[in-house]
């Protein structure tokens, strides 16, 4: 390229009109209008349905989405019984219960907070993190610290609780850490939901593996790999091992191949597929995604059968089950 021709495309580019030679073969961007009138609020596996009754009262009554996600899945956490959310849930392998969670918004903020212990509602506090900080994440003692100074206070209970440290003994006796198909039909908790005005939002929370190495994080709490929210395009929300859906940035890849037209479904399909060619030590690992467009449309996909996820609009309160690669006996 001549010094003159070099200067001119300078000039253009400095003027923002160069032109890239390059000419894209992606479709055009998935943007049609948000439906609106029409609230909705999906959630990862059978506690779910719960989860989607406490979003119901604020959806139903023209609240917005983002506290409706944040009502939701607190009412998981709530449960003591949960073994994979909240401080029901079970151990890392040196006996402390550690939580995670995140939620964001229509137009991106988002909030989100790791390896937090003894607060019973760790959505809040990632809520609270989006609301009152320039951050996005605080993990640890420091989110605990932070949390203490801002309002909240810790469980008042044993923690673990007793059944689940009659458990952790239990397993101490040949500590064997195994990360199999989930069958008891619950996990963490993922949740979308889309107001009446049109505007998405999404959470997730979770106590993570059972028996993990003591300071692992998983794909709840990170923004991308867990949940993953665009107002232009829809969301999407993970559950299964998280380890897959961070390398591959799983959430945010379903609402990417959206943006280019693919159904919430055919989203999913594809990031599952994606996972099973580039990672083959999913084998025997449960892995699946729950999208939603802002056309209202919903669709999730998993590695292997059992996914389900619960459906909540106006005429609708039911659990959906999710397609699959491969089926597990």
């Amino acid at each position: 390229m001549s010094r003159r021709r070099f200067i001119k495309n300078l000039g253009l580019a400095g003027a923002g009109l160069a032109i890239n030679p390059l000419k894209s073969k992606t479709q055009p961007p998935n943007l049609t209008p948000p439906v609106k009138n029409n609230p909705l609020v999906i959630s990862t596996w059978i506690h779910g349905m719960e989860a989607n009754s406490g979003a119901w009262e604020i959806l139903s009554n023209g609240g917005n989405a983002l506290d409706a996600v944040q009502k939701g899945v607190a009412v998981t956490e709530n449960d003591l019984n949960n073994r994979s959310v909240g401080l029901g849930g079970r151990p890392d392998r040196d006996g402390h219960v550690t939580l995670d969670a995140c939620i964001m918004d229509h137009d991106s903020r988002c909030g989100a907070v790791a390896f937090l212990e003894e607060i019973i509602h760790p959505i809040d506090v990632a809520r609270a993190i989006m609301d009152k900080t320039p951050h996005v994440m605080l993990v640890g003692k420091g989110a605990q610290q932070w949390a203490l100074e801002n309002g909240f206070t810790k469980a008042s209970f044993q923690v673990p609780v007793p059944p689940v440290q009659k458990d952790y003994e239990e397993w101490r006796i040949k500590s064997e850490y195994k990360t199999g198909v989930n069958v008891e039909n619950h996990d963490t908790i993922g949740m979308l939901a889309l107001d009446a005005n049109g505007r998405m939002a999404g959470a997730c929370t979770t106590s993570g593996m059972a028996y993990k190495i003591r300071g692992r994080v998983g794909d709840s709490p990170i923004i991308g790999a867990g949940l993953f929210i665009d107002g232009d395009v829809g969301g999407a929300t993970a559950t299964g091992v998280g380890e897959a859906m961070i390398r591959t940035a799983g959430s945010s890849a379903v609402v990417e191949s959206m943006r280019r037209g693919a159904s919430p479904e055919e989203a999913c399909y594809d990031i599952v597929q994606r996972i099973l060619k580039k990672h083959p030590g999913v084998d025997g690992m449960q892995v699946g995604f729950l999208a939603m467009n802002m056309q209202g449309e919903t669709g999730g996909y998993s590695v292997y059968n059992g996914f389900n996820y619960a459906l909540r609009n106006k005429g609708q309160n039911e659990m959906i089950d999710a397609k699959y690669m491969r089926t597990w006996e």
